[in-house]
């Protein structure tokens, strides 16, 4: 039997190394590839090497025409890019299926790019395969009646096993099912689970747990020499450091064990307006617990941020939904008093359900009357709406269904996510805020610019994340901006400025000094990757994680970290 598979092996491998020539010198137009999901491997009608596929053990498809390709090659955030488009697209049924394809690819004479592609919600195409094989990992989660099935909790071990492919909203409901959640969130759920752990994942429980990478037990992943392994912190401890927070340079994440807790059914959520971001961090600061002898230290159970511009028109842009029309004419109106600009506190108290060590309403009661006494907010301008625990965690999604109904869902992304010491945040709320976002307000443009502290302690070191570790405490800033449709001239202008501006940030930390790196990193060279992002002691473990387990730097080359083999 082994002997028998190695030579079907050898026979997919190669049949890929022609196909990848052919690939190279013809265009196959989208009629003489199309494929049916309902006839998972035929081809209408089949095309000569395709369909020679179908006899090489290959329990996955593989499409090059333009459809796919060109769906393979567009991300969240619909800028454009010199980079070409992939070659095919791969549909894997098992995790094999995508560790064939790294092993013909390794074994070839000339290695071809391979990237996984979950929910394609990048910003400047990184999960794209520049003429190679991008693999869709949603294919992973479904069978012939297209129904999740690589799921599972555990409630004696109080962990759930989910497939790199499966979205957190559908972790988080397979945990509340049994009174359980995971520890640590992104703010947005409709996110694959490979794909925030290949970066960090975080939100406003990030001050308490740590990002989402801090809160792995297990990991299945295939490396980029094909090889499929289970690795924690007790077992290949060194390959599981790498892929967390490691950008998919190292593996193909498909599965990962995350640790649950009891959770809670309700949360308190509250929306504080300040004039000041000395205030505004202030208090966070209080919050996240720095100062442990404060009265609100611990209070909050998530804790993130927002700057408000009186001439965004909103309050808040896709959140303005949690205000009436008179709340946000005062709001507009205190900005006007302001200067042009206010901050946001957002925050939530959980209770309830499973977590009965933070009480019932009557404990969120007295939790909520201490923070309105204590904070530094201007008074009469608290907000409060009581709403179910997953209500809260899946709030975007609600912002995400008004967009797509008024077409400003798919449009040009140009975010720009950045790490700050705590020291200087408020150098750069004066320099950023209060002077180049306010100078230009771009109109036109929407979305939120989010501002909070994380605790450094809760970050694991040896993780392949970046992030500030000159104090105890850093910021992260999201200027999470969108454009209008940028195949009108308006559009084309708007996102030109929006991404000039965000240079003119970058210079500006620069100039002034002010430590920052990137987070959900965009570089154009490896020298900007190895001066700007990582520095020296970093990017030396980084090229010895590569050359250890993706030597042929096969993976993600659309991060543009590396674009050749390692010598």
């Amino acid at each position: 039997m082994a002997v028998r598979n190695k030579a079907r092996e050898m026979r997919l491998i190669a049949a890929l190394f022609v196909l990848n020539c052919l690939l190279k010198t013809t265009t196959t137009s989208p009629a003489t590839s199309a494929y049916s999901r309902g006839d998972a491997l035929a081809w209408r009608p089949a095309t000569s090497l395709l369909h020679q596929l179908r006899h090489l053990g290959v329990r996955a498809l593989i499409r090059d025409d333009a459809e796919a390709t060109a769906l393979a090659s567009a991300d969240f955030g619909n800028v454009s890019d010199a980079q070409p488009p992939p070659a095919a697209v791969l549909y894997p049924s098992l995790p094999e299926d995508i560790a064939k394809l790294l092993r013909a690819s390794c074994t070839h004479p000339s290695p071809f790019p391979v990237s996984a592609r979950g929910c394609g919600h990048s910003t400047r195409g990184q999960a794209s395969a520049p003429r190679g094989v991008v693999v869709d990992m949603m294919s992973l989660g479904c069978h012939a009646g297209g129904s999740s099935i690589r799921l599972s909790v555990s409630v004696d071990g109080r962990y759930v096993d989910a497939g790199g492919e499966q979205l957190w909203v559908d972790v988080l409901r397979a945990a509340l099912a049994h009174g359980l959640t995971p520890w640590s969130w992104t703010d947005y759920l409709h996110l694959t689970v490979g794909g925030t752990l290949s970066n960090a994942g975080i939100s406003g429980q990030a001050f308490r747990h740590g990002p989402q990478i801090s809160s792995v037990q297990e990991l299945d992943v295939i490396s980029g020499l094909g090889e499929m392994v289970t690795c924690s912190k007790d077992k290949h401890a060194d390959l599981f450091d790498a892929v967390l927070g490691g950008l998919g340079q190292f593996g193909v994440i498909t599965r990962a064990r995350i640790p649950l807790m009891p959770a809670p059914a309700r949360a308190r959520w509250v929306r504080l307006f300040y004039t000041s971001a000395a205030a505004l961090t202030a208090d966070q600061e209080g919050l996240i617990g720095i100062n442990l002898g404060t009265a609100v230290s611990g209070l909050m159970d998530y804790v993130e941020g927002s700057v408000v511009l009186a001439d965004q028109g909103r309050a808040g842009s896709w959140r303005s939904s949690f205000f009436s029309d008179a709340d946000a004419a005062r709001i507009a109106a205190l900005a006007e008093e302001a200067g042009g600009i206010l901050y946001c506190l957002e925050g939530a108290l959980y209770y309830g359900g499973a977590a009965a060590a933070r009480g019932g309403e009557s404990d969120v009661d007295q939790r909520l009357d201490v923070l309105l006494r204590e904070l530094r907010y201007a008074r009469g301008f608290a907000f409060v709406q009581d709403v179910s625990y997953a209500g809260f965690l899946d709030r975007v999604r609600d912002g995400e269904l008004k967009l797509r109904a008024a077409g400003l869902w798919d449009v040009p992304h140009p975010w720009l996510n950045l790490f700050l010491p705590r020291s200087r945040v408020l150098d750069f709320a004066v320099g950023v805020f209060h002077g180049i976002l306010r100078r230009d307000s771009t109109t036109g443009a929407m979305g939120p610019v989010l501002v909070y502290p994380m605790n450094r302690n809760r970050w694991d070191p040896d993780t392949s994340a970046v992030f500030p570790d000159e104090e105890e405490v850093f910021y992260t800033v999201g200027i999470l901006r969108s454009s209008v449709p940028a195949w009108t001239d308006d559009g084309r202008q708007l996102l030109r400025r929006l991404e000039e501006q965000n240079e003119e940030i970058l210079r500006f930390c620069e100039e002034m000094g002010i430590p920052c790196v990137q987070y959900l990193p965009y570089y154009g060279d490896q020298e900007g990757w190895e001066k700007k992002h990582f520095g020296p002691a970093k990017w030396a473990r980084f090229v010895e994680r590569k050359r250890k387990y993706d030597p042929k730097a096969i993976l993600s080359r659309g991060q543009r970290i590396f674009t050749s083999p390692l010598a």
